[in-house]
C-alpha cells in the first residue's frame, strides 16, 4: 500500500531510539495484519478525552483492530466528547494551578484531566438521562448486558444524535457500536457511570445483577480468543498500563494453566506505549520479556516498548497502519 505524507515523514525522520521503536512497531503491526492476524488494542489513561478517536475510529472502520479492552472512563469519555465537546475547557497552564484555582474549577462544574476540563453537567448528566432509561428497561425485561453493550444500545438508538458536537466519524465508540466490535471493560465500576449505576442500586432503583461482571468479561474474552487465535494469532497493542492491559493479557495463561487447554497460542505480537519506567514491582514499566515468565508471550513473539507519550505515539502508528 502506498504511504501518505505522514508515514513518509515518519520513515524518513524517525531513525533512532524511541522514534525507531515506533517505526519498528508500526511495521510489525502492519505485517501482522497482512499475514491474517488480528489485533487487540488496550486503552488506559484518558485516551478518549485526548480525542484518540480521530484516528482510532478509522482503524475500527478499516478492520485494523478486532477487539478493544478499555477502562470504564475511556468507554464513557468518548461519548461525553461526542455530545458535549463545545463545553469542554482547556487549561494550557494547568501546571501552575493553585489548590484554590482547582477548587474554583470544581465549583464551576469542571473535572480536570491534565489540560482538559470535562463539563460535568453537559457531559455526564446528558448521558445519564438516557442511559438510566436503558438500564431500567433491561431490569423490567429481566435482561442482563455488559457495560459496553448498554452503551452500544444508547448510541445505536440515535436518541442523542441531535446533541452531537463533533463530527461523528471521530467517535471511536460510535464506530465500534456500528461494527458491534467486541469490547472488554475490566473494573467498569471504577468510572463515573459505574458510580452513578451504584447510586441507583443503593437507592433500590436498580439491581446490580442487570450489569454483567468482570468475571463474565473474562469468560467472554476466553471464548473470543479461542475462536480468533488460529493462524497468525492475536496481537496485543497496549496503550498505557493498568487494568486495561493487565486484565486481558492474562486470558492466555488462564486458559492453558487453569483450564488445562494445551493448544492455546501465546499473544503473537506485543507493543506497549508507556512512560512508566522499569522499577521494582512496577508491572506497567516491566520490559516485555518479563511476560514470558508469566506465560503470556513466547520467545519469538515480536516485542516492542515505546517509552513516550501515547497521545503522540498512538496516532502516528495508526497513521502508518492506515497508510496516511
Amino acid at each position: 500500500m502506498a504511504k501518505g505524507p505522514v508515514s513518509q515523514f515518519i520513515e524518513h525522520h524517525y531513525r533512532h531510539f524511541n522514534a525507531a521503536s515506533l517505526v519498528d512497531a508500526a511495521k510489525a503491526y502492519e505485517a501482522h495484519l497482512q499475514a491474517g492476524g488480528k489485533m487487540m488494542i488496550t486503552l488506559a489513561g484518558a485516551m478518549s478525552t485526548a480525542e484518540l478517536g480521530i484516528s482510532l475510529a478509522e482503524m475500527i472502520r478499516q478492520d485494523k483492530v478486532h477487539i478493544i479492552s478499555c477502562t470504564g472512563a475511556n468507554l464513557e469519555e468518548d461519548i461525553m466528547n461526542l455530545v458535549a465537546h463545545n463545553h469542554y475547557k482547556r487549561v494550557p497552564h494547568y501546571r501552575d494551578l493553585t489548590p484554590r484555582e482547582e477548587w474554583e474549577l470544581l465549583q464551576q462544574g469542571y473535572n480536570r484531566v491534565t489540560d482538559t476540563c470535562i463539563p460535568e453537567e453537559e457531559a455526564f448528566r446528558r448521558i445519564q438521562h438516557h442511559i438510566e432509561k436503558i438500564w431500567k428497561q433491561a431490569q423490567e425485561r429481566g435482561e442482563r448486558y455488559f457495560p459496553h453493550e448498554f452503551m452500544y444500545q444508547l448510541l445505536l438508538s440515535k436518541v442523542m444524535e441531535a446533541d452531537y458536537e463533533i463530527d461523528p466519524k471521530d467517535s471511536w465508540m460510535l464506530a465500534a457500536a456500528e461494527k458491534n466490535l467486541p469490547i472488554v471493560v475490566p473494573g467498569w465500576e471504577d468510572s463515573t457511570l459505574g458510580n452513578i449505576f451504584a447510586s441507583y442500586c443503593i437507592k433500590g432503583e436498580l439491581q446490580p445483577a442487570i450489569m454483567k461482571t468482570g468475571i463474565e468479561y473474562m469468560m467472554y474474552l476466553a471464548d473470543w480468543y479461542r475462536h480468533n487465535s488460529s493462524g497468525k494469532g492475536v496481537g496485543f497493542f497496549q496503550i498505557g498500563g493498568g487494568i486495561a492491559g493487565d486484565f486481558p493479557i492474562c486470558v492466555v495463561p488462564m486458559m492453558y494453566q487453569d483450564l488445562g487447554w494445551k493448544d492455546v497460542p501465546f499473544w503473537s505480537y506485543f507493543c506497549q506505549i508507556s512512560d512508566s519506567t522499569t522499577s521494582y514491582g512496577s508491572y506497567s514499566g516491566a520490559v516485555p520479556n518479563e511476560k514470558i515468565t508469566w506465560g503470556k508471550l513466547g520467545i519469538d513473539t515480536p516485542k516492542f516498548i515505546i517509552e513516550s507519550d501515547a497521545t503522540i505515539v498512538a496516532p502516528l502508528i495508526f497513521a502508518w497502519v492506515l497508510g496516511w
